[in-house]
């Protein structure tokens, strides 16, 4: 009887790839494998899983495949023969084996060689007052991490000695469980999953290839960070295992509570007071701001409260944009411990300012009125 197409068993086309070969035989082989069928079809069952493995066997490789490409079965019926395609022999286990072992963590046997592990990324926390936040700055801190044992360049070996392939899983860094029809690998009990034992461990990092220690680090802050920005340090956490390349530093940004100013976004916010002659006279303060003192203007009755906008003032934020300004509130400022004199003279104010109505405190009659209204309204 003549055989079918390789790629008509399979199901794919001609120009299939790596990975669509290994879906379509996983597929076919999940379907008909012998252990998955008894009764009547289990033979019938059992000539396709044959089939569908040949035809795997013939298209996962590339030499093979290109043979049979070019001279159809004539081109592998003799590595069919020498190979044993068609022995149908193989376990479920095998299938997964073969076909999936990547899945469950990589191919049979590591030839010796210890599997590397990325270092762990690290945290500072990076404390910084409001002005250096703003203007960007550089400092030095200090972090303890990981780093490469330099005895033993990271081996973990004795300087002179070697690793010896692990006798429990030859190497490859793990074994193999059979649980039902799934062939499953885990990390090997007796070498961790490194591959090798290390006998003659490195009496400076004690077999672990890494030492403890403190890195002193130089850290730019850009400006205009502000609380909860990070700031990558690239290579910089702690070295990684069996050669494996280290991690990253994250340097967290906390910018402390300042005495005068409030920062929202870019804006920067302070309140000031002024006398209260100042309010109604009008005249000009100095403000402070991050650059230096400004002179502010303050116009003729000016009510406490009031808001006085310095654009510019503000913050360049960190990732762009405008720059932001300073919003000034300012409060008026009661004088107090008033001498004799004093209390004299604001005594006569207060009666000059009374005998001329609502005009001098508008906001005051205005309200008083409401209140008047409110308690006609209830009945008082």
């Amino acid at each position: 009887m003549s055989k079918r197409c390789y790629y008509e068993v399979l199901g794919i086309q001609r120009n299939a790839s790596e990975a669509e070969i290994k879906k379509a035989y996983r597929r076919l082989a999940m379907k008909f494998h012998p252990d998955r069928n008894t009764g009547d079809k289990a033979a019938e069952a059992e000539q396709q899983f044959k089939e569908a493995k040949e035809a795997y066997e013939v298209l996962s490789d590339a030499q093979k495949r290109a043979a049979y490409d070019q001279f159809g079965h004539a081109g592998v019926d003799g590595a069919a023969g020498a190979g044993g395609f068609g022995g149908g022999g193989a376990s479920f286990s095998d299938i997964f084996g073969d076909v999936f072992g990547d899945i469950f963590g990589g191919g049979r046997g590591g030839g010796g060689r210890q599997q590397a592990y990325r270092g762990a990324d690290l945290r500072y926390n990076l404390e910084l007052s409001l002005e250096d936040a703003v203007a960007g700055t550089s400092v030095k801190i200090k972090v303890p991490t990981w780093t490469q044992c330099d005895a033993c360049g990271g081996s973990g070996v004795k300087k002179g000695a070697s690793p010896k392939t692990c006798g429990t899983c030859h190497g490859a860094g793990q074994v193999r469980m059979q649980q039902g029809f799934f062939s499953v690998q885990q990390t090997c009990p007796t070498c961790h999953g490194k591959g090798v034992v290390i006998e003659t461990p490195c009496p400076a990092c004690h077999g672990q290839g890494r030492v403890q220690e403190v890195k002193t680090l130089s850290v730019k802050v850009p400006p205009g960070v502000d609380t909860g920005d990070r700031i990558r340090l690239g290579g910089e956490g702690e070295a990684g295992e069996n050669g494996g390349p280290p991690g990253d530093l994250y340097v967290q940004v906390s910018v402390r509570e300042h005495p005068i100013f409030t920062r929202d976004d870019a804006n920067l916010y302070c309140e000031m007071p002024i006398p209260f002659t100042t309010a109604a006279l009008g005249g000009e303060v100095e403000v402070p701001t991050l650059d230096g003192k400004v002179s502010l203007k303050i116009p003729e009755g000016t009510q406490t409260g009031r808001m006085f906008r310095m654009r510019g003032k503000g913050v360049k934020p960190v990732r762009g944009g405008p720059q932001g300004d300073l919003i000034c509130r300012v409060i008026l400022e009661t004088p107090v411990k008033l001498t004799a004199e004093q209390r004299r003279l604001v005594e006569e104010l207060d009666r000059s300012l009374a005998g001329g109505g609502s005009k001098h405190s508008p906001n005051a009659h205005g309200w008083l009125d409401k209140v008047k209204g409110f308690f006609k309204d209830v009945g008082l």
